[in-house]
């Protein structure tokens, strides 16, 4: 078995991750110097140059990104067998989301991870967009893209849009189309057009294409007399709803906590499919560790339990049937 240089390969592991030479040293407890030779040793080794340098600054150069992707799981798993056969049963993840499913969906509910799986120990990377898959970036990642054919993916949502409105405000959506005393409510696109629409870029990345889509589903366009207020997230537009200033459209993980239910009204009308749908994705050949098995499953029966997907791996309903609270 031909080997490369064993001492550098965590020390070429360290400078990826961290892009920074001095910030490996420190984190190995060794000198800067004994980094750089390693590095050089590796890279003689390989006949490939493995990283560009810039000032302090320490990129991958394809040939490294690639070799890193290759070891980078092969050397976890090293270190967690080592851990088995030590007796030591705890499993370190690093969890690539998006910031708002993070925020409104996965960190209320991770005390009961902790408190099921108080072994496993997950840390979170927050992501805007969806990432790359890459053990350099993350262990495990929340995606809507399944590009590459390295990883695994098990389906969390199917996403899509409803209005909804807060508790406060719905009552003024009643009053002002003589709603009050009307039991079984149903609210037209011309009627929820009266009112302030808060609409969030970043679906479909362009100004007012979240009602944009609402409508179409009808085979309507926004009325031209329709007042519509742009933010940049869900997040915000969610909490200018809150604070009454008028109907948002928002999907099912933004609101699944108790105080949403006590806080929004999703309104009488049509939901949207967006066509994103959101995945638990793992590297293939890191299947069996026990700590993706775990929070792959939890994930899962989260999502089922929260209504997001159902046991046979579908979405939610698309059409709702009445003015509802938003539940749990």
């Amino acid at each position: 078995m031909k080997l490369p240089p064993l001492k550098a390969l965590p020390v070429f592991e360290a400078v990826a991750r961290l892009e920074s030479f001095s910030l490996a040293a420190e984190e190995l407890a060794i000198t800067q110097s004994a980094v750089s030779h390693q590095i050089k040793q590796l890279e003689t080794y390989l006949g490939e140059r493995l990283f560009w340098r810039s000032g302090r600054r320490v990129s991958l150069t394809d040939e490294g990104r690639q070799y890193f992707d290759a070891i980078g799981s092969a050397l976890l798993q090293i270190e967690r067998a080592s851990e088995q056969l030590l007796g030591r049963e705890s499993s370190r993840l690093r969890l690539s989301v998006f910031s708002s499913f993070a925020v409104r969906w996965l960190v209320p509910r991770l005390p009961d991870l902790q408190r099921l799986y108080p072994q496993l120990e997950l840390s979170l990377e927050m992501s805007s967009e969806s990432p790359v898959l890459s053990d350099r970036v993350a262990d495990c990642f929340i995606t809507i893209h399944k590009d590459s054919p390295a990883y695994s993916y098990e389906l969390l949502y199917v996403e899509r849009l409803f209005p909804v409105c807060s508790q406060d405000y719905w009552q003024k959506i009643r009053r002002e189309l003589d709603l009050e005393t009307v039991e079984d409510v149903r609210i037209t696109p011309e009627e929820v057009a009266r009112f302030p629409l808060l609409s969030t870029h970043s679906i479909f990345e362009r100004a007012s294409g979240d009602w944009e889509v609402w409508f179409r589903e009808v085979d309507q366009g926004i009325p031209s007399t329709a007042r519509v207020q742009h933010f940049s997230h869900m997040l915000l537009a969610l909490e200018a709803a809150r604070f009454h200033q008028g109907i948002a459209l928002t999907n099912d993980y933004m609101l699944s906590t108790r105080k949403d239910s006590e806080e929004f009204v999703r309104l009488p009308c049509h939901a949207v499919m967006t066509g994103d749908r959101f995945y638990f994705a793992w590297k293939t050949s890191r299947r069996k560790e026990p700590g993706l098995q775990v929070l792959r499953r939890w994930l899962v029966d989260e999502a089922i339990r929260g209504g997001l997907r159902t046991p046979d791996r579908r979405g939610p309903r698309v059409r709702g049937t009445g003015t509802e609270a938003i539940g749990v």
